[in-house]
């Protein structure tokens, strides 16, 4: 059965994580993705190590599968002469340059418009493409200070950033998403349009009820580690061995902790019967918790947490998730067949579909790997396609 974007082609312009990451959810989808990178160095990605495998970069390697590859130089007239070709037929064009750049390339959305009217051109930059800040340049860690995220992430004292690259990745979905609809719409316009897609306005959009509440109450959260602000006991907690996590939403799920680990006090302690309560008295419960969780192992509190319906787990470390029966169930690991990387597996893509299961189709490209497949596929001779090699232009 095809694939729910094949048939559309797709240039990625793109480079380093939320742009990549973007087009692989495309072309996981079955999109013709066609990576361009310059000749020399390609994507930054290729150099972001360690982590290595086999002198491949596992950071490019994670956001690149199921795209052709090509290089062209965005710096000769004949290189952005190929743009162009590309564009004629192509549905959607990915960038992430600095703004401006495209326009002063001659590449701009006005320009490519009139070369094909149905182009989704979507641009990707850290602070937008509009505003005071619009010529910043943005990267994960900068995003998830400038946005709010690490004012809420962290200990109370010393704020910290998200252990992946969450701006980035974040953004990425964003943007497919918004491909993917522009694509609907253009279905019954026949036209396409231009998304300013940016780090900041995604990771504005991750505050969700935290910017909700601050616009009703003039409040915001202050950092409490894996701690929540309307939710107790809703953490992670120390054991005997190792930190476990349990999430206790709500006051039927207190009830059964309660009666699950025999703590008939607490269940019956007025101030801790309703989670307004639990709130109000957090420091006296959680030390009280936490000194009792000391006498006991992670393995006993999950295990009778677990046969009692309440949410609850080990903090894993990442080994042991992908080495989890669940995981492998799920199939949250693929293989991949590299031409220098032996065995490689990366993540699967995350959403299971009964009809139109995602398939690797390619590797993540080598340099250049598909430059000349890629303009043969235009009209470009042999003769041609070496005169372009010869001049650095591919």
């Amino acid at each position: 059965m095809r694939l729910p974007l094949e048939g559309f082609k797709v240039l990625d312009l793109s480079r380093t994580l939320a742009g990549p990451y973007a087009t692989m959810m495309l072309a996981d989808m079955g999109a013709d993705v066609i990576k361009v990178e310059e000749p020399s160095s390609g994507d930054e990605s290729r150099r972001f190590t360690p982590p290595k495998w086999n002198d491949e970069s596992c950071y490019y390697l994670a956001a690149n599968r199921n795209k052709r590859g090509i290089t062209v130089n965005l710096k000769s007239s004949e290189g952005i002469e190929i743009i162009k070709e590309l564009v004629k037929d192509a549905d959607v064009l990915v960038e992430n340059f600095r703004t401006g750049t495209m326009e002063k390339l001659g590449l701009g959305y006005e320009t490519l418009k009139e070369i094909n009217p149905k182009l989704i051109f979507c641009s990707i930059s850290g602070f937008g493409r509009t505003g005071p800040e619009k010529n910043r340049a943005g990267y994960d860690v900068l995003l998830q200070a400038f946005a709010g995220l690490m004012s809420i992430t962290g200990e109370e004292d010393r704020p910290a950033k998200a252990g992946m690259s969450i701006a980035d990745l974040t953004t990425g979905m964003f943007a497919a998403f918004g491909i993917v609809s522009a694509l609907h719409a253009s279905k019954s316009t026949g036209i396409g349009q231009y998304l300013d897609i940016s780090l900041l306005d995604s990771q504005v959009a991750l505050l969700n009820h935290m910017a909700v509440g601050y616009m009703a109450e003039g409040t915001y959260p202050k950092r409490m580690g894996t701690a929540h602000g309307s939710l107790v006991p809703y953490r992670a907690f120390k054991t005997g061995d190792h930190d476990v996590v349990i999430a206790v939403a709500n006051d039927g799920l207190w009830n059964k902790m309660c009666t699950a680990l025999g703590w008939t006090d607490m269940e019956n302690e007025e101030k801790f019967k309703l989670n307004a309560d639990r709130v109000k008295y957090r420091d006296e419960l959680e030390t009280m918790i936490q000194e009792r969780f000391l006498q006991m192992s992670s393995e006993e509190i999950t295990g009778k947490l677990d046969r009692a319906g309440v949410p609850c787990g080990p903090i894993q470390t990442i080994d042991q998730v992908l080495k989890h029966p669940q995981v492998i169930a799920r199939e949250m690991m693929i293989d991949i067949e590299h031409p220098n990387v032996p065995n490689l597996k990366v993540p699967a893509f995350p959403v299971k579909f009964s009809e139109t299961k995602p398939q690797v189709r390619y590797a993540p490209p080598l340099l250049g790997e598909h430059s000349e497949e890629v303009l043969r596929s235009l009209g470009y001779s042999d003769e041609k396609i070496r005169e372009l090699i010869e001049n650095n232009v591919i």
